[in-house]
């Protein structure tokens, strides 16, 4: 493929060491690894652990803050008992200690906000408790929430096994960085939030529904000539929905208009024991993972692509194909900045695997290189890797 290799060609020329790329690992039984990728060519390369910390209890989501220089760690680990940890990444990204602060647990994602920069706040979900919580930075032992918010609904969903509350899953920052969206899965619901950017506190829009039973988990926006489209990945259904995004009078309210769905899985339904796990966008192609399809065979998942009309305005999504994961259990993956390569991490067999991506066609390569970092998870279990993210 001719973009990797001269992505590839002017890496190395740079590096007798041909050290490419970093990135961030984390655990669910605590450690968050520093990775080193080094290629010898487009499509052949090794991972190595280059660095090893603890202090986030039970590791569920790593944001990066490279204007910070550090990373935030989100911890899943029971109520009452979780920590909002901060660390700092020196040039060759080994992560140390900077700040931490009490949580009320059970977080799974967080996310930076607010402030002149964007980043004077940080909004945790926890997904059991039904709430969302938000702390001003810098962290400190002492932080207390700035304002928690909870969530209730009048009966189970249509999937009550995985829809018996709402279950915020994440929050992500709209385009024009005044809003906050929060996927629910339980409430079948992506809630929109205001920003007040000098308090870092929340006003509440109206919900925008997905289809009962969807289970909305993770979301990304998108600019194309018609206007922008808001993309949900939905995990009880193994669903894609895409939304027409719209913003009131004064900027007041932001609203979301759902248009489309399709299944990860193409020309099928996900069956119950499936379950997608995180969405990317790069270019005018739209990436989801597959959790326990074993598409490509024993404990070897997929990922979904999609073209999205991008140049022709509509943003409409049509499925493309499934591809290899090279792993069980896809819950994280992240496409590095320049779109040559996909870092995905298997939560089950607790690997990392990097895969070249043709940034023209949108195809997903060879694998290029993989590391395990065990303890490898138990399926279906809490445990296992977490998160993966490029470090640039």
């Amino acid at each position: 493929m001719r973009s990797n290799s001269i992505l590839a060609s002017g890496l190395l020329a740079s590096s007798q060491t041909a050290l490419a790329a970093k990135l961030i690992a984390s655990h669910f039984s605590g450690p968050i690894y520093t990775l080193d990728l080094a290629l010898t060519n487009a499509t052949s390369g090794t991972l190595k652990v280059t660095g090893q910390i603890n202090g986030c209890k039970m590791p569920s989501w790593v944001t990066v803050d490279k204007a910070s220089d550090s990373i935030f760690c989100i911890d899943e680990s029971g109520y009452g008992g979780g920590v909002l940890a901060q660390f700092a990444a020196n040039d060759q990204a080994v992560l140390a200690p900077k700040a931490s602060a009490p949580t009320l647990g059970n977080s799974v994602f967080g996310a930076l906000y607010g402030g002149d920069d964007d980043r004077s706040f940080v909004i945790t979900a926890e997904y059991s408790p039904s709430t969302i919580t938000t702390y001003k930075l810098p962290l400190s032992a002492s932080s207390k929430p700035i304002q928690k918010l909870s969530f209730t609904m009048p009966k189970p969903g249509p999937r009550p096994d995985r829809q018996d509350k709402p279950h915020p899953h994440a929050a992500f920052l709209d385009p024009t960085k005044a809003f906050l969206v929060v996927p629910d899965l339980g409430a079948d619901v992506t809630r929109i939030f205001k920003i007040n950017k000098a308090t870092g506190e929340l006003t509440a829009c109206p919900v925008a529904p997905s289809l009962p039973g969807d289970g909305p988990r993770h979301g990304e926006f998108l600019e194309t000539k018609g206007g922008l489209r808001y993309y949900s990945l939905n995990e009880v259904a193994s669903s894609v929905g895409m939304y027409n995004v719209t913003y009131g009078a004064d900027n007041n309210c932001m609203a979301l208009d759902l248009v489309q769905t399709l299944s990860t899985f193409g020309d099928r339904k996900g069956l119950t024991t499936e379950k997608a796990a995180e969405l990317r966008i790069a270019g005018e192609y739209l990436y989801a993972s597959n959790r326990n399809d074993q598409k490509f065979g024993k404990e070897l998942d997929s990922l979904a692509i999609f073209k999205l009309d991008a140049a022709g305005g509509s943003g409409a999504m049509t499925f493309q194909e499934l591809t290899n994961s090279h792993g069980f259990f896809p819950r994280p993956f992240e496409i590095n900045k320049a779109g040559t390569y996909v870092a995905i991490g298997g939560q089950t067999t607790a690997n990392v695997a990097i895969v070249a991506r043709d940034a023209a066609t949108g195809k997903l390569g060879p694998l290029v290189a993989n590391i395990n970092l065990p303890p490898r998870g138990t399926y279906g279990g809490e445990d296992g890797l977490s998160a993966v993210v490029w470090y640039e």
